[in-house]
């Protein structure tokens, strides 16, 4: 069984870099409602963005890069969103890495990691990343990207089998 989890709310801030965004309160508590109803056993892997092992919980979760989120030239604006709806339905946007180089890193990354567990492995990760990966392996289709994107919740868990 493969659990993809985006993560939890965080506290976001242009003076920060995004990679470093702690939870916040609420997102914390979330993150610990939902490590607590994940599998038992299950191998728990995290991107290494702060706001994504948080959710699992900061401690021992093993961090790879290859499940962070899109590698992007984006300024701190309100309409985030809409870019970002562009990006996840397929537009290639300037600054930005390329829909394919998302699915081979985090398909590399799934494939090393599912190798190594025993169970369920349970993913913290990003939404765009996520959704960019699951329109690739039919998961998602492409016409449905931005609304499943947008729909996502913080945190939210998809079970990918």
């Amino acid at each position: 069984m493969l659990l993809l989890v985006r993560h939890a709310m965080p506290d976001a801030s242009p003076e920060v870099p995004s990679g470093e965004w702690p939870l916040t309160p609420a997102g914390r508590a979330a993150a610990s409602s939902l490590v607590d109803a994940l599998p038992a056993g299950a191998l728990l892997v995290a991107s290494d963005e702060r706001k994504a092992w948080e959710t699992l919980g900061a401690g021992s979760v093993p961090r790879d890069p290859r499940f962070g989120e899109v590698r992007r030239d984006e300024g701190w604006s309100d309409d985030f969103r809409t870019v970002r709806g562009r990006y996840v339905a397929g537009e290639a946007l300037p600054g930005w890495e390329p829909q394919a180089d998302v699915v081979a890193r985090f398909g590399a990354g799934l494939d090393s990691w599912r190798a190594r567990a025993d169970g369920a492995l349970v993913v913290a990760t990003h939404g765009m990343a996520m959704t960019v990966w699951l329109v690739s392996v039919g998961r998602v289709p492409v016409g449905e990207a931005e609304a499943f994107w947008s729909g996502l919740g913080f945190p939210d868990v998809v079970r990918v089998d």
